[in-house]
Formats: structure tokens, sequence, C-alpha cells
């Protein structure tokens, strides 16, 4: 194994800023449907938000082809030349540039998509915003620099813009275009207002003699798993409109799915939105040690949040689905209790592909594993929908991902090994379930709905966070102890800790 060179120990900017306002604004992000979807499900009706899934999932497709991979291309490249202004300026323009190659043509083909289509075409229309805003999509630019507070605040201002808009202009199930409209115009006003922000970022450089060709080999790399992807994140909501034609299927699906993507932002997107950059870097120059280190406790920090997250909601589920949603949505209960193994099955997935494979330049490996789970899952999807509906998909969706997460666990070059899984679950296991059997009694406490809620969720955070601080998990110490540092310099700052 290499050393690490003594030029390469430059100070790193500080991870855990840039963590906490990725996380200010994934947490925006999440009260975003918090505040708006009691309302909107109940506005709606299961049948609104199936059309509004169905039809959202077609366009992401448009949206796949039209970045091409740009974003994880874009970000690694960034990271690996930051320290060069002037190089990082002209690569900058180069793969935006190239990118609207691939963007222009994708919008031509909406526009006909839409003229030969005759099934929800004012949806399509009110979902354009969504695809005109992948042509400007420059947060990657950031995420290399890994400055991104000031995308951040921006993102936050539009998205509460959003919300107000929302509760103004969507008054009945016949307002489906306008929801479409409002959520896909937050994509396309939230990518324009990062432009504001790139002066300071850039110099002037000659863009003569762009390599086109390279940048979209490249991009294309990236692109295969991310259409991959889709197989078994979209095509889930898309094959269940076609095959089943029952939009109140889908309406299901999605509030179930919407539920759990809440869930695994908590539990991972964060943490490995945040790293992803920092691991190009620190590849890039060679600092293997630091790799370990930052996987092996961003994995701690997954499966403590993902435990507590899992068990919390199989605790909560019967009390949240009526509460949250409204009358109607019953079958969504049993929805998410069936994808509640997601929540960790990614979590792994997710941290060895943006912590391991992406930034150590596996990309085509990890996609030959995505691309098995993906053709895996269409296979059950095609099997078990007409049979089971949503329920088929989510079997599917647990079959794929789970077969997706032990190859990557067997082959990441001994980065993390998956005997460590057993130590990331003895403690919390049995504190999950604990938390999980106080949390479904405090649901039979004789009060209003919302007063239940909160105190099933104070009573899971209490119980859950009790028992591993007797228990000395690691993860919960670590942030104990983070919370006790003031005003003391962290000795390991630049690196996650």
């Amino acid at each position: 194994m290499k050393t690490t060179p003594a030029h390469n120990n430059r100070q790193l900017p500080d991870i855990k800023k840039n963590f906490f306002y990725r996380l200010l604004y994934e947490l925006t992000l999440l009260a975003g449907p918090l505040i708006t979807t009691p309302y909107v499900s109940r506005v709606l009706g299961a049948e609104g938000i199936g059309e509004f899934s169905f039809t959202y999932s077609v366009t992401t497709y448009f949206i796949l082809f039209s970045a091409l991979g740009l974003s994880g291309y874009g970000t690694r490249e960034i990271a690996r030349i930051r320290d060069d202004k002037s190089a990082t300026s002209r690569l900058f323009w180069e793969i935006r540039l190239t990118g609207m190659i691939p963007g222009a043509i994708c919008l031509v083909l909406w526009f006909i998509f839409i003229l030969i289509t005759s099934r929800y075409r004012l949806l399509y229309i009110a979902l354009t915003p969504y695809l005109l805003g992948t042509l400007f999509e420059i947060s990657w630019f950031f995420m290399g620099l890994e400055k991104i507070k000031g995308t951040v605040l921006s993102g936050i201002g539009i998205r509460i813009l959003g919300i107000i808009l929302l509760f103004v202009m969507v008054k009945s199930s016949r307002d489906v275009p306008v929801y479409c409209a409002i959520n896909s115009c937050i994509i396309l006003f939230s990518n324009l207002s990062m432009w504001l922000l790139l002066p300071g970022h850039l110099s002037k450089v000659s863009l003569r003699n762009i390599p086109f060709s390279l940048h979209l080999k490249e991009m294309f790399v990236y692109f295969i798993p991310s259409i991959v992807m889709s197989v078994y994140m979209v095509l889930d909501k898309t094959l269940i409109g076609v095959i089943t034609k029952d939009s109140y299927q889908n309406g299901y699906y999605e509030q179930a799915d919407r539920v759990i993507n809440v869930s695994k932002t908590f539990v991972y997107w964060v943490m490995v939105t945040v790293t992803s950059a920092r691991m190009s870097y620190l590849y890039a120059n060679d600092r293997y040690d630091e790799i370990k280190h930052a996987i092996s406790k961003s994995m701690d920090f997954i499966f403590f949040i993902g435990y507590g997250a899992v068990f919390g909601l199989l605790g909560i589920s019967h009390n949240l689905v009526p509460l949250f949603f409204g009358t109607g949505y019953e079958p969504v209960e049993k929805l998410i209790c069936m994808m509640l193994p997601l929540i960790l099955i990614l979590g792994i997935t997710n941290c060895l592909e943006n912590c391991y494979y992406i930034p150590a330049g596996k990309r085509s490996q990890s996609t030959g594993y995505i691309l098995a789970g993906a053709i895996l899952n269409l296979v059950m999807n095609l099997c078990l929908i007409p049979f089971w509906g949503a329920k088929g998909a989510v079997i599917a969706s647990l079959t794929a991902e789970l077969m997706i997460a032990l190859l990557f666990m067997r082959n990441n070059n001994g980065f993390f090994l998956g005997t460590r899984l057993g130590r990331l679950s003895v403690k919390r296991i049995p504190a999950g379930l604990l938390m999980a059997a106080a949390v479904w009694f405090a649901g039979k406490l004789p009060l209003n709905g919302i007063a239940v809620l909160l105190i099933q969720l104070t009573t899971g955070v209490l119980v859950y966070c009790s028992l591993l601080f007797i228990l000395r998990d690691d993860a919960l110490r670590n942030a104990l102890d983070s919370c006790l540092k003031v005003n003391t310099k962290d000795n390991d700052k630049g690196t996650l800790s």
C-alpha cells in the first residue's frame, strides 16, 4: 500500500461544515413533503398522486438521457484538479458545454413525445421545466470544490417559495397539472440560481479545441449505471402504471416510497453525497488509510441511524399512514413495512458506490453489478406486478438490491469487509426491537393522532439512544463527544471524524 506523500497533506475543506449545509438542504427537502404531503394527499387523492407518480417516472427517463452521467463525472473530475483554478475553469466549461449536446437532443425528442401521446399530455407539458433544468445543472461543480454553502442557501429559498405556491394554487383533484408544474419549476429555478454563484470560482480561459468526444465517452461510462439504476428506482412506478393501468396502485407505491426516501436521506444520502468529492481527492493523492477510515465511519453512521429508522417506522406506521396521508391510503402501511429493509441495503450500496467504486475509477465494475440487479428486478417486476401489483414491485426491488449489495461488499478490494456488518448490528438490533415495542405501546395511548405520533417519536429516540448508550455504541459515543467539544480544535480537521 502506498504511503501518503508529504506534499499531499494540505489542509482540506472542513467536511463537517459541508455535512451541516448538506444536511440543512436535505432537511429542507424533507420538510417540504412533510408539510405538503398531508395536504396534497387529501386534495389530489390516491388517483391524482398516482397520475403524478406515473408521468414523473416517464419524464425521468428523458432526464437521465439528457444528463448522461454528467453529475457524477463532473464532481469526480473537478475534485481531482480543484487546486488549479485555471484548469478547473476550463474543465467546467468543457463538461457543461458537452452536456448541452445530449440535453438538446432529449429536449427535441421530448416535444415529439408530447405531440404523439394523448394520455396525460397536459401533465407532460407541465413537467417540461424539469427537463429544461438539466441543461443548466451545475451543482456537481460546487460539490467537486466542496463549496456547497451558497447552493444550499439558494436552493432552500426556492423550495420555500414552491411550498407557498403549492398551498395557494393546488385546490382540488383537477389541479394535478399545477402540482406537476410547481414541482418541475422548482428544479429549473434551483439550477438557474447556482449560476449566480459562479463569479470568483472561475477564471478566463480559452474554449478552443474542446474534446467533446472524450468527455461524452467518459460521461457515458457514468450514464450506464444511472440508467440501470432507474430500472429499479423508477421503472417500478412505470411498470405498475402500464401493467395494472391502475393509478391507485401507483399512488400507494408513491406514498410508501416517499416515506422510505425520507428515511434514506437521514440514513445515508447526506453522508455519501458530502464524502464523494472528498474520496475522489483522497484517491488521487493515494491517501488510502484515510479512505478506509472514512468508509468505516460512514458505515457506522449509516447502521446507527438506519436501524433506528427501520424499527422506528415499524412501530409508528400504523398511526403514521392515516394521520399523514388521510383516508383511502390503507395499503400504504403494509408497503412501508415491506420496504423497510431497503433503508439498510441501499445504505451499504450507496456508501460503497460513492466512497469506493466511483472515486477509485471502478465505475465499470460497479455497473456490471448494478446491471445484473436491474435485469433481475425487471424480470421479477414483469412476473410479480400482474398478480400482486405494488407489492410485487417491492419484492422485486428488495431481491435485486440485496444481490447488488452482496456483490459490492464481496469485491471492494478490502476497503470494507462484509464481516464487519455483524459488529455494526449486534447492539443495534436488540435496541431497535425494544424501541419498536415501546413505540407500538405508546401508540395505544387514548390521545389524538398528532399527540400520539409525537409521543411515539420521542419515546423511540429516547429508548433507542438510551439503550445504545448503556451498550456503549461507538457511533453514539462519537456523536456525543463531538457535541461536547466546545472551543477546541479538531486535530483531524479535513478528515471524516
